[in-house]
């Protein structure tokens, strides 16, 4: 178990030699100026608005721009997780990296519980971080704040963990370009999904939700970013939230008893399904 920092530690500093880090930061640091200047002239054409008809124009605007803002940090988490681990597996072993390791000195589980503790610790450090950041300019710029921060926050960063064991798992079988273009458009179809279930409440489709419903617990990390959305807003109520949950981006659904749970043996069918496939494969 003494090598699993070792090889976190390795994934970490080779993916700040190939400046991994440097293009994240500097996405984060646009996202985050747009944010805040985009934040600040919503409040301000919003600032002479009276409530009416149960809208609170300050609660429905910064509950839509920090949905936004949530729906941002998880793409650039994905982004980020997608980069540390696109090509852990079949990548290295391409490269002739990975052979030397796995035969004798730390075994093909350790190498592959080390890069996956490794990404998922660095994934979910960065989408708080970058959460609590969002919460903090939206504040600053209107006065607003949610109704809950911490669990959202956690949320944000297990749906991160979630993606992060989807992308390991598919550098066991695919390359390093198909794997990343794969968790892109896993991230878009949960997207997708959660769209479809907003379009089917506004329109009583019950055949939409459904689907919605079955492809949010397929892909977990949706149904934890849409308890996320919800939970922002939790105590509010009227119109204001009526409107809160129609968006932005798929809408904000409580995830139920149930989600924790399904949450932490989906981590534990994707990571052993990674293993048992890694474990058989000729390298």
């Amino acid at each position: 178990m003494s090598a699993i920092p070792t090889i976190a530690g390795y994934a970490l500093r080779e993916s700040l030699r190939r400046k991994v880090f440097a293009v994240v930061l500097l996405l984060t640091a646009a996202f985050l100026a747009l944010f805040w200047l985009g934040s600040s002239k919503a409040f301000d054409e919003t600032a002479g608005i009276v409530p009416a008809a149960g809208i609170e124009p300050t609660e429905l605007v910064g509950a839509t721009l920090l949905g936004l803002a949530m729906f941002a940090t998880l793409f650039l988490g994905t982004v980020l997780a997608v980069f540390l681990t696109l090509g852990a597996i079949r990548g290295d072993a391409d490269r002739g990296l990975l052979q030397p390791l796995v035969v004798r000195p730390v075994g093909r589980s350790t190498f592959l519980l080390g890069r996956f503790l490794g990404a998922a610790g660095f994934c979910s450090a960065y989408v708080i971080a970058v959460f609590f950041a969002s919460v903090w300019l939206t504040h600053s710029a209107g006065g607003w704040t949610p109704d809950r921060i911490v669990v959202p926050a956690l949320e944000l960063a297990v749906a991160v963990t979630i993606l992060v064991a989807l992308s390991l798992l598919g550098s066991v079988v695919l390359s390093s370009t198909a794997n990343g273009i794969a968790v892109f458009m896993v991230f878009g179809g949960g997207l997708v999904s959660g769209l479809l279930g907003q379009i089917g409440k506004a329109l009583q489709s019950d055949t939409l939700e459904t689907v919605a419903h079955v492809a949010s617990w397929v892909l977990p990390f949706e149904a934890l970013y849409q308890d996320a959305l919800y939970r922002i807003t939790a105590d509010t109520a009227g119109f204001t939230r009526a409107a809160l949950q129609l968006g932005p981006f798929g809408g904000a659904e409580l995830g139920g008893t149930w989600l924790p749970f399904w949450t932490v043996a989906y981590l534990a069918l994707a990571l052993g399904a990674a293993g048992l496939v890694f474990g058989r494969r000729d390298l």
